[in-house]
């Protein structure tokens, strides 16, 4: 999952480099920290939250068929 995560991320910013995704596993729920240049903050949260919106869609669904509920989080 965590690879994913970076996987997606890295296809959207100018500086893949920078990408750094944490987990934070709990008992049913993990938390995908997402760390980005701040240069490309904008390109991984994308048009009103568009693009984050579709990655955390996509992370979700991943998840629900490993029978775990998965969160994204962007931090700057």
């Amino acid at each position: 999952m965590k690879q994913l995560v970076e996987d997606m991320a890295k296809a959207l910013v100018d500086k893949p480099e920078d990408v750094v995704v944490a987990g934070v596993e709990g008992e049913r729920t993990t938390v995908f920290e997402l760390r980005v240049d701040t240069s490309d903050l904008g390109k991984v949260i994308g048009k009103q939250g568009k693009t984050a919106r579709a990655m955390r869609t996509i992370l979700s669904a991943a998840g629900t068929k490993l029978g775990k509920r998965c969160v994204l989080e962007i931090l700057e």
